[in-house]
This record gives structure tokens, sequence and C-alpha cells, in this order.
């Protein structure tokens, strides 16, 4: 847990994700990363010297799951929690039979957190993308677009005024699921119709095999965006790359 706090720390202040008196909620999806960002970003609030509030804001998408252990877990956590109901998950997979749902789910999804937002009064959304995600979304924006892009660790939303945070960038997907199982942390099955068919799932399984061959790929790819920065991806604070602790 400390050592996962101190990374979300340097990452929160090497990109001034956080400021004093923001109101930030975690949206929580049930999945592995979200819930560790919501114990993290929690242990983090209690002793990081600016001071900010956290919330947990889950979208339900009408697909029947049980978010009972998340409400259970922010109880633990002394976190406030929100359950949107929503019918996403029919509209796109019943009525509108979407050939090609996920960027609408997307937009969906987050026009119901940004107005879950402002409706408690909430300023910046954490998101838990983390180390790897970053790499692939890098390598499918260059190999399905032909773009030099990836998301940003700080993204202003300038419609909605809300600003998105991503304090995980610094930490590795099998430390993520490690500190997940250790902790026992309630994830659920992801009852969407096509998790694991996407071109992220195929991306994912290129950079592992590359991986296998050149080991250090994956740093190379996150330190050259910040050494040549993507836009936003140059550090602000302190400079230290995050080594693969794998």
């Amino acid at each position: 847990m400390q050592r996962l706090v101190g990374l979300v720390r340097r990452c929160v202040e090497d990109y001034k994700m956080i400021e004093p008196g923001d109101k930030i909620a975690v949206g929580v999806s049930g999945g592995k990363d979200s819930l560790a960002l919501l114990v993290l970003l929690a242990e983090l609030k209690k002793y990081n010297h600016i001071p900010f509030e956290v919330e947990a804001i889950t979208i339900d998408m009408g697909l029947g799951m049980d978010f009972s252990g998340i409400d259970a877990l922010c109880k633990k956590l002394d976190v406030p929690f929100t359950l949107v109901k929503t019918e996403i998950g029919p509209v796109i997979f019943e009525y509108r039979k979407e050939k090609n749902p996920c960027s609408m789910c997307a937009k969906m999804r987050r026009g119901a957190l940004n107005q879950a937002l402002l409706d408690r009064g909430l300023n910046k959304l954490a998101l838990g993308h983390h180390y790897d995600d970053a790499v692939e979304t890098f390598m499918m924006s260059l190999l399905y677009e032909g773009r030099i892009s990836c998301f940003q660790p700080v993204t202003n939303l300038d419609r909605s005024g809300v600003i998105q945070i991503r304090p995980m960038l610094y930490i590795h997907e099998q430390t993520v699921d490690n500190f997940v199982t250790r902790m026992g942390l309630p994830v659920l099955e992801n009852r969407c119709p096509v998790d694991k068919q996407t071109k992220r799932e195929e991306i994912k399984a290129l950079v592992y095999e590359l991986s296998a061959r050149y080991p250090d790929l994956k740093d190379r790819i996150f330190g050259a965006m910040q050494r040549f920065p993507l836009p936003e991806w140059e550090p602000k604070g302190r400079y230290k790359r995050p080594k693969d602790e794998n």
C-alpha cells in the first residue's frame, strides 16, 4: 500500500493533478483498475499535504450487475458512493444493435459520469488508466490511426468544466493485479457482450509478444512520451520515469 500510494503521489505531483479543496470523483466500473484507484486515493487523502475530497461514482449500464460489494467497500473506506442507473447497455445492444458499440458506449458513459459530477458539485474525475494503458493507447493511435497520440495525464473538458486526471500512470498493470488480489477487492465480472473482443485486446497481445523479444519496449515508449513530450505529457514536477517492477 505504502509503495503504490507513493507512486500515485509522485504522478499527482509531476502533473499537478490535485489542488487544495478539489472534490474528486473516482469513476468506479467494478473492474480492478478503478477499484485499486479508489483505495489508493482514499489512502492518499489521509496523508497528503494538499487537502482534497474523494467520492465514488458508478454508472450502472443496465446489464444486471450487482454493485453491493462496491457499496460495502466505500463504507469501509468512508467514501461517499453514488450509483447512477442507466439503460445504456440495452439501448446499444438491444434497441440500436450497434455494429461498433464501443465508441457510442464510451460517449454515453462519459456523459452520465460528467452529469453525476455536476449534480454532486465535484470538479475532477479520476480514471484508472495505468502505465500499460498509456503504452497500448499510443500503439493503437500509431497503428490504427496513423497518429502519434495518447490520452493526456490531465484533460480539461471545456464543455462540462470537468477535469480528468489519471493518477495511476506510474503503476504497471501486473502490479495493479497483484494489489487487488492481496487486498481482496470486490472485482465484478464484465458483462459487456464485446468484452475481450476489442482492438485494445489485439494491441495488448501485440505489446506482450514484442516485450518478450524487447524487454524494455514499454519503458522506451513511455519514456519517449515524456522526453519528447506529447501534449501535456512532460512532467511539471520532478522528473523520474517509473521502472518496470515486474
